[in-house]
């Protein structure tokens, strides 16, 4: 059989113990974290231990003419390590090693499965950070941060995940193996760093990541504003950022998430409260000082409930705690959610979220929300129950809804989840033909065979087609091997 001898050539290159092939192994990669959609069961996973294992791989699927999926945690939200086309997925966990910490040039040189939050635990007591901290900065990659470009809590002052990678080691779908970028600040030609952060794995395999760390501020300072309404609280975030206050993180939760956490974690938030605001301060002790002042003083004349500081790590800690278990809180009080991600201007957040209200009443459903408020982020949680006819199509619908309101408002219908195929019949609602067909190019350059990924990122149609309101399901096409046993 052909898939005998792929398996058979796959086990010569990473070795036996690292290709799986049975149904019972292959049913853990059978989605990313958005479970509550599609599923594509891979044909074979591969995980390789080193950038030439990666190259091997990649030649024989080029040889062969087959998909390359790449998957890093799995930790994603928007379907993007699904194998829709069969093909070979290449997991990457086991590339996970630290190879350089340059402290006194701020650079480190990772592997692509390095959980997050690792890189920071490395380098803390030395008085360095890598900044972008996404949610799930405890279980994500930083390959899979490259890939969707996560953003995270702290992006309002340090940036997304772009921010911080200065060069990738790249494997390429013919198997080249590529570098870009390099570790200074700016480097001649084309920024083809900047173009791969975000591709989604539609451009080639990152092997290797070049980062820059962040020095530790000299003090930080958190705060928790409680507001009676949610409209309050998104008046008060436009304040801070007019007044010239920048904070590290300004984080929203409505009252739905704070009686979910409550329950949970017993944080103690203001028992009248409809709506926290998670403040962060960081930098010279001196200023963040005045800036809390400042803080508090918009918070007063805006009829804050109450305004909190944490008074030591510990309770910064059970404050972050609350705001990071957020979205596992939820499942106190829902069977299932649909987590949505999408960006607004600050100044429409009033309005877009008594829209997004209105939706939740319309389709009778509970939509709670946690999001980044310092720079419009918003992440809905349309809380159903698949075991209720038709209920997960209604929560798609909604969803579609929300997207859709977030463009009419000049939005984005994503700050970090990424497109993968979740949403990638609403691209041509955000770019004109021309625009898609520029990117396909682009991808073309990178991947002239399309077997990078593919099914994600880009609308395979080039007609600008309305994307319906009304679940359309997606259709798994699966080719490559599968057509081949």
């Amino acid at each position: 059989m052909v898939k005998h001898r792929i398996v058979e050539e796959l086990v010569a290159i990473v070795g036996r113990e690292w290709v799986l092939s049975e149904t019972d192994e292959l049913i853990v990669y059978d989605c990313d974290g958005m479970t509550y959609l599609e599923k594509a069961l891979p044909e074979v996973v591969v995980l390789p231990d080193t950038t030439d294992q990666v190259s091997a791989v990649v030649k024989l699927c080029d040889r062969e003419g087959l998909a390359v999926v790449p998957r890093g945690a799995g930790t994603g939200l928007s379907g993007g390590a699904l194998p829709l086309k069969g093909g070979v997925m290449i997991g990457l966990n086991r590339m996970n090693r630290i190879l350089e910490i340059d402290l006194p040039n701020q650079r480190a040189v990772v592997e692509p499965g390095l959980v997050n939050i690792a890189l920071t635990q490395a380098v803390r007591d030395r008085g360095y950070f890598f900044a972008p901290d996404p949610a799930s900065q405890i279980a994500s990659s930083i390959g899979g941060n490259v890939a969707e470009n996560a953003g995270g809590p702290h992006c309002l002052k340090y940036g997304a995940t772009t921010m911080h990678i200065l060069g990738l080691e790249l494997v390429l779908s013919s198997g080249e193996i590529v570098h870009v970028g390099g570790r200074t600040l700016d480097v001649p030609g084309y920024d083809l760093t900047g173009l791969f952060v975000g591709s989604e794995g539609t451009f080639g395999i990152c092997t290797k990541v070049i980062v820059r760390l962040v020095r530790q501020p000299e003090a930080v300072q958190t705060l928790l504003a409680s507001f009676r309404g949610i409209e309050e609280a998104c008046e008060v975030v436009s304040a801070i950022i007019a007044a010239g206050i920048i904070p590290s993180a300004l984080e929203l939760m409505d009252k739905h998430i704070i009686r979910a956490l409550e329950e949970w974690l017993q944080i103690g938030y203001h028992g009248g409260a409809g709506a926290v605001l998670l403040i962060e301060l960081d930098g010279p002790a001196a200023e963040i000082a005045a800036q809390a002042r400042g803080i508090e003083q918009i918070c007063r004349t805006r009829g804050v409930l109450d305004l909190r500081s944490a008074k030591d790590d510990q309770e910064r800690a059970l404050l972050w705690k609350g705001r990071k278990g957020a979205a596992a809180a939820v499942g106190r009080i829902t069977h299932e959610y649909y987590l949505q991600d999408g960006v607004v201007p600050r100044t429409k957040l009033p309005y877009v979220l008594r829209e997004i209200d209105a939706i939740g009443q319309r389709y009778d459903f509970l939509i709670a929300n946690v999001f980044h408020a310092g720079d419009g982020n918003l992440h809905p949680l349309i809380c159903f129950d698949s075991r209720r006819q038709g209920e997960l199509q209604k929560a798609v619908a909604a969803g579609a809804e929300i997207m859709k309101l977030c463009l009419s408002v000049g939005g984005s219908i994503t700050g970090e989840h990424g497109i993968g195929m979740e949403k990638i019949d609403f691209m041509p609602l955000m770019y004109s033909p021309d625009d898609l067909e520029a990117m396909r190019k682009v991808r073309t350059a990178f991947d002239p065979t399309q077997r990078c990924n593919p099914g994600k990122l880009l609308p395979t149609s080039k007609s600008c087609v309305e994307t319906s309101v009304a679940y359309r399901p997606h259709r798994i096409e699966r080719e490559g091997l599968a057509q081949r046993y």
